[in-house]
């Protein structure tokens, strides 16, 4: 196991982040991804954590607050020293019917925050999150929020999910302008049939020195060699109930595929290959992984350990790469006398 910088601050997180969206089921859609109750998230902590894994994410609304509640009593189970783990958390999504009960408001913050540290049964969170883009709340209400909860010492490192680079950017302005605590890091979806965040937000992430959390990084499973054309996948996967997130199923098929190829020649799965894929790439910090059980969760780690050849990068890279897109290949037109090559990721 690797320990990557954190952006640009002195925090070292493991390259696997442990996921736990498969923690509780409550609900319709939770229900669908995991349903994993204390004696088997201990188990799953345990396994991650002896694996060398220093970092968890979870999420005030995975399963309403279950989730996180479920990780707080499995490391006080477990007596794992707070010291040891990095636990990231996030607010945003619906956490009740009213008007208030969301989105990234300071009254929703300054409630949230509260309410996630009772559920993780800890004094702080080391990573607090904003889970998506808030339309009504102004960036700076948001980020002199955050900025109390660092100053209180609630909070260590603030971060955000699911936001578009322009957003990020203004973000970042106001912080360097009114001395506010500042983003750290993004998560985003990101696979080797999904490589959108390349256009526009890794060459931010990589200017600007945030870390990138990926989430999802097998596609809700499309991506783990046991789907393909014309098939549903096994009896009880979750992509067979639960179809998130869209991906392009031409592209899907052709990168499984080729990794199909890779991962007979290592002797590994699929998933692997797609996740070494993955923590390959320089401007990746961590991949978060959920699992629904240990063996699942240890074929999954063991992707840190597949190296895979520059001949094999460069066919992944081939057949997964992004269509041209306008301003794009104009700026890679116009700035090939300025600079060695144009921004091309490397596995």
């Amino acid at each position: 196991m690797r320990y990557n910088q954190f952006g640009r601050t002195g925090l070292f997180v493991s390259e696997i982040c442990l996921g736990t969206m498969t923690f509780g089921g409550i609900g319709e859609v939770w229900s669908r991804i995991g349903a994993l109750q204390q004696d088997e998230v201990d188990g799953i902590v345990r396994a991650a954590l002896d694996a060398g894994v220093n970092f968890i994410d979870t999420a005030d609304a995975y399963s309403f607050g279950l989730s996180e509640q479920l990780l707080g009593q499995a490391l006080r189970n477990l007596g794992i020293r707070r010291s040891l783990v990095v636990i990231a958390t996030k607010l945003f999504l619906p956490m009740g019917p009213g008007p208030n009960q969301r989105g990234a408001s300071r009254a929703h913050i300054m409630d949230s925050v509260h309410e996630s540290l009772a559920r993780l049964q800890t004094d702080h969170i080391d990573l607090y999150q904003i889970h998506g883009t808030d339309p009504v709340t102004p960036i700076e209400e948001t980020l002199r929020a955050l900025d109390d909860l660092v100053r209180q010492g609630k909070v260590r490192y603030v971060g955000v999910s699911n936001w578009q680079a322009w957003r990020i950017m203004k973000a970042l302005g106001i912080s360097e302008r009114a001395g506010l605590a500042r983003f750290d890091s993004l998560q985003a979806y990101y696979t080797i049939a999904g490589r959108d965040i390349e256009r526009e937000i890794v060459p931010l992430l990589t200017e600007e020195r945030l870390a990138l959390m990926v989430w999802s990084p097998l596609a809700g499973g499309l991506l783990s060699g046991k789907f393909g054309p014309g098939t549903s996948g096994p009896e009880g996967a979750r992509r067979a109930s639960f179809d998130f997130p869209p991906v392009d199923r031409t592209r899907a098929w052709a990168c499984v595929a080729a990794m199909r190829g890779v991962a007979a020649a290592h002797g590994v799965s699929v998933a692997r290959v797609a996740l070494a894929w993955l923590l390959g790439k320089p401007h990746v910090t961590s991949v978060i992984i959920g699992a629904k059980t240990q063996e699942q969760l240890a074929d999954n780690i063991a992707a840190t350990s597949l190296a895979l050849s520059a001949e094999e990068c460069a066919a992944l890279d081939k057949v997964s790469a992004l269509p041209a897109e306008y301003p794009g290949w104009m700026v890679e037109r116009q700035s090939a006398n300025r600079r060695p090559a144009p921004f091309s990721p490397a596995c």
